[in-house]
């Protein structure tokens, strides 16, 4: 029946008959289901939806071998191959707003239902859930004089990204055109200028600010980025996202209207809006579009082309995740629990800005709270707000840092203290003590593997009979990409990989790994998501003697690897036995030099 329709070349919507027809005809669907949802149908009385739609929302799953869920995606995958179009999914990431919504205007795509999404020269791609309706595409070759290639993209996304495209073009052209530059001649215009923070940029509390606002942050948690950056530079501006550890560009805006949105957010932080000299953090508290609660961390900093902006964002869900969701294997793990259960003690988690540490100790204290339990933590500032934790936060300007934080601690008669960072020698020598008191300490440094944080101990000036008698264990983590599940295939892993990956270590070569393929979830990285790989130090009698003893790191290591410690790459290597990454990913953050 669609073969037909395309002979015909008849300009006409699809209808569920001959979508449920066809369907039946390929074997998805049994006649039974046919007459079931076409009865249905003919006693609903709302609105008619599209027919993809309406199939979809049955949840049925296919009736051939296959037996695949026939969902929106799968069913426009159908219909391109039976309609002759391309199959398209649209990645709002790598589409130019500006460009597409200037092609036609929001009322005329509407009335259509089609969204232009690239545009390129002469050629201008359009998306459409009506592959037999062309009547739009004669008006628009005539009046624009440009040749079009349409795509088919399910039409719920259709419908999302045509409101959310043109809101965003209407947003950033009212922002722009709302721009007040007043001269200013007179004493009382630059009063007015100091005291309203206005320099030349739209009106923070303007409408289109808002939205535009609004819209960037409900858009990075759908994209499930972790830090949006803001970037003024000359001509127009940056927003970008760091998605799976990696930054993409997004959004290019005037730079004018990037500094009102920075006041916006600046507002809703509870941060100086008027002072744009020195660097500033705040906190705002949102929920994503799923209703979740979520914490942004923002920070500022001035830059030549005006102030930069970067927001982290902080997923409670991370506080209730166990140690196996984090990474950590069953022989990681024990040892962890094992450091964890201690009445007292120092543990040190290490690694680099961004490696996780803070979602590892959040996730054991979350574990450790107990009603018996009395944890405070000093932090720099809170990452994440918790009910159970007693949190407090260093205030430089008062004279509240780091190791004034751990003193007054120790007076609240805690039971586990967590320091957010030692940075020098006062805090290293307060944690310790409070270790030393019989307090259980959890902290973070930043040395590059686990060994190192001993040396660092010492370069700090404490003694080492002190870290003999404080030190439980440290553990250095990083962070590597898993592979997307949706298109993650089976791959071969050569010897020679895999040597290169873990000797000198002996570790069994999988028969089969999984490789990097990509696919529409993951926007073709072939990634989603990451996970931790770790190295555990326990401090054990001998290790102690060998601190004692001044030791350098090396020996350390060496020691540490022969009573149990397994490195970071052995790590990485095992993620890989499991298919859930690749010998690449890990070697992108375990780097060939690091590797001893």
């Amino acid at each position: 029946m669609l073969k037909s329709r395309l002979r015909d070349n008849k300009d006409s919507k699809l209808t569920l008959r001959e979508l449920l027809s066809e369907l039946q005809s390929d074997g998805l669907i049994t006649r039974q289901q046919l007459e079931q949802l076409l009865f249905i149908n003919q006693q609903n009385k709302e609105e008619p939806k599209h027919p993809l739609i309406v199939i979809a929302e049955q949840c049925w799953t296919a009736a051939d071998e296959a037996q695949a869920p026939l969902n929106i995606e799968r069913l426009t995958h159908w219909l391109a191959d039976k309609s002759g179009l391309p199959y398209f999914r649209i990645d709002p990431i790598k589409i130019d707003v500006d460009a597409v919504t200037g092609v036609v205007s929001r009322a005329y795509a509407t009335r259509f239902n089609i969204l232009p999404i690239a545009v390129a020269g002469n050629r201008v791609t359009v998306a459409t859930a009506e592959p037999f309706v062309r009547e739009w595409e004669h008006e628009l070759t005539k009046v624009l004089r440009k040749k079009f290639d349409r795509v088919l993209v399910n039409p719920l996304a259709i419908r999302r990204f045509l409101g959310e495209f043109y809101t965003l073009a209407h947003s950033l052209t009212g922002a722009a055109h709302s721009q007040k530059a007043e001269p200013l001649t007179t004493a009382g215009n630059l009063e007015q200028l100091v005291e309203l923070g206005h320099s030349g940029e739209p009106d923070a509390n303007d409408q289109h600010i808002v939205t535009l606002v609004d819209w960037l942050l409900q858009y990075a948690f759908d994209q499930r980025a972790s830090d949006i950056h803001l970037e003024p530079r000359r001509e127009s501006a940056n927003i970008r996202f760091r998605i799976d550890g990696v930054l993409h560009l997004v959004h290019q805006i005037p730079t004018p209207v990037m500094a009102a949105m920075v006041s916006r957010l600046k507002a809703l932080g509870r941060m100086d809006v008027v002072e744009r000299r020195r660097p500033q953090d705040g906190r705002i508290k949102t929920k994503s579009p799923n209703g979740r609660e979520v914490e942004l961390r923002l920070s500022t900093m001035p830059t030549t082309f005006g102030e930069k902006l970067v927001l982290r964002i902080f997923d409670p869900d991370v506080l209730v995740k166990d140690l196996s969701q984090l990474g950590f294997s069953r022989h990681d793990r024990q040892r962890w629990q094992g450091m964890a259960a201690r009445p007292h003690g120092i543990i040190i988690v290490t690694g680099p800005t961004g490696s996780g540490k803070t979602t590892t100790l959040y996730s054991t204290l979350k574990q450790l709270a107990r009603p018996e339990h009395n944890i405070c933590t000093i932090e720099d500032p809170i990452e994440l707000v918790d009910p159970q934790l007693n949190q407090m936060h260093v205030q430089h300007n008062i004279g509240l840092d780091f190791a004034t934080g751990v003193r007054t601690l120790l007076r609240q008669d805690p039971d586990i203290v967590m320091v957010g960072e030692i940075r020098d020698a006062e805090t290293a020598e307060a944690a310790i003590q409070a270790a030393l008191t019989g307090h259980l300490v959890l902290s973070t440094l930043h040395t590059n593997d686990a060994p190192s944080s001993i040396t660092r101990f010492l370069d700090l000036g404490i003694a080492p009979y002190l870290i003999r008698a404080a030190l439980l264990g440290i553990v250095a983590q990083r962070l590597v990409r898993t592979l997307c599940p949706h298109c993650k295939q089976p791959a071969e892993l050569s010897a020679e990989e895999w040597n290169a990956l873990v000797t000198p270590y002996r570790l069994k070569r999988p028969a089969q790994a999984a490789n990097a393929e990509g696919c529409d979830e993951c926007r073709h990285t072939g990634f989603m998501g990451r996970m931790g790989i770790f190295e555990i130090m326990v401090m054990t009698d001998s290790l102690r003697e060998l601190v004692v003893a001044g030791a350098d790191g090396a020996a350390l290591r060496k020691l540490a690897l022969k009573e149990g410690m397994r490195p970071l790459r052995v790590s990485g290597a095992q993620k890989v036995q499991c298919g859930l990454t690749t010998p690449t990913e890990v070697f992108s953050v375990v780097p060939p030099e690091d590797m001893r």
